[in-house]
């Protein structure tokens, strides 16, 4: 049994008996699965409050194949990082024939790599932060000469800041290359942008008011994201409306460049003129309480119960094919 798709087939379902038996995929065995466990337990019991006949499920503990003996209908991806969100589960689920979440096979392998990211958004006019492959020492030198410092240093493949560092000595710069590549053998060094962060969540093909994110840290690292108090959301941003509505298109854009579907969610930079930079794409963003997206939603008047209900209304763009 496999999958067919259609972008158009977007439902709005109003009984939680339409979504059948749904399966939380969460946990995993990524450097983010800590967070992937608060992401799933929050949806797990935002579904089941809901009315939806939800089962919070860990790929650690259970094989795939036994959603299919246990009469699963769809899945709500709630997994991030490598083998969640870069298209593993997603492949794994179409070769089941199980209606899934978010972005498909390719949308979240592409935007799991920042690398392919860049490249493809750039053909389709969107501007990144200039970025310099880094393959082993012998790259330093392009990348102080192209970036100047201070620089920031990334694995191309990981989520949540893991790996990534600022550098602001060149000295500093091999032993952020060998955390980086301690989790992917691509390693990026990319221009720091001294400009305001925001970020852009898209659901259902609509881009959410975009929040400005100011931090007291370094930059915007994996505490500062899911576990300081001081970390400061601006949510309406403060953007003029035309300003707005321009981020809200990188944001459309960039999805579309890169494939991905659904619901997930773009951040930036703005540099020194205020020019947007797209830094990556989010598929499977955080749902925990110190969640972009949900915050985005609130804003339009969406609460988490109803975001997560209209997050699982995308697994209707996949309908199981009977051969």
């Amino acid at each position: 049994m496999r999958l067919d798709h259609d972008s158009q087939a977007q439902r709005t379902v109003t009984d939680p008996r339409e979504f059948g038996k749904v399966a939380v995929l969460f946990g995993g065995d990524s450097s983010e699965r800590e967070i992937s466990l608060l992401t799933g337990r929050a949806v797990h019991t935002a579904l089941q409050q809901g009315g939806i006949d939800a089962y919070a499920v860990d790929p650690r503990e259970k094989a795939l194949q036994e959603l299919v003996d246990e009469g699963f209908d769809r899945a709500w991806i709630a997994l991030h990082g490598p083998g969640g969100e870069d298209g593993t589960v997603q492949g794994a689920l179409e070769c089941l024939g199980i209606p899934y979440t978010g972005s498909g096979v390719l949308g979240s392998a592409v935007c799991m790599d920042k690398l392919r990211t860049k490249q493809l958004v750039a053909s389709a006019g969107i501007a990144t932060a200039d970025f310099v492959v880094l393959r082993d020492a012998r790259d330093f030198d392009l990348a102080l000469t192209r970036l100047g410092l201070p620089m920031f240093i990334k694995p191309a493949t990981q989520g949540s800041s893991v790996g990534m560092s600022k550098v602001e000595r060149a000295e500093d710069l091999p032993a952020a290359f060998a955390a980086a590549a301690a989790t992917d053998p691509c390693v990026l060094a990319e221009a720091y942008i001294s400009g305001a962060e925001y970020t852009v969540g898209v659901l259902a093909g609509e881009a959410l008011p975009s929040i400005r994110i100011r931090t007291t840290q370094t930059f915007y690292d994996y505490q500062a994201k899911y576990f300081r108090d001081d970390t400061q959301y601006d949510c309406p941003s403060g953007l003029s409306t035309e300003a707005e509505k321009h981020l809200a298109a990188l944001a459309l854009g960039a999805f579309a460049a890169t494939g991905a579907s659904g619901w997930g969610r773009a951040d930036f930079m703005m540099d020194s003129t205020g020019r947007p930079l797209l830094l990556e794409i989010n598929t499977v963003p955080g749902m925990t309480d110190h969640s972009l997206v949900p915050m985005a939603a609130r804003a339009r008047g969406i609460s988490f119960a109803q975001l997560v209900w209209r997050v699982l209304e995308t697994s209707f763009t996949r309908r199981r094919r009977h051969n």
